[in-house]
């Protein structure tokens, strides 16, 4: 029974360690990404991207981005799960 329990935590903590792996992938990416944001001239400037301004308000629709970004982070996390 002691056996059964040991391995029960050794179960549990390697998948928290992917977990945190995981995790420290998306927060590496994000990071990166964000970093990058700046110097990468299309992002939001792309078509399907919105841009309302008005006199005292602005508001932006960054859609056709976020797609791309979808599909980005979905191929990157369909590639951990394997």
């Amino acid at each position: 029974e002691i056996n059964s329990l040991w391995y029960n935590a050794l179960k549990i903590m390697e998948s928290f360690a992917k977990n945190l792996i995981m995790i420290g992938s998306l927060i590496l990416f994000a990071g990166v990404v964000l970093y990058l944001f700046d110097k990468v001239n299309f992002i939001g400037k792309l078509p399907g991207d919105f841009l309302i301004k008005k006199k005292s308000f602005s508001l932006y629709i960054p859609l056709t981005t976020s797609i791309i970004f979808s599909i980005i982070v979905t191929v990157i996390l369909n590639l951990f799960k394997k």
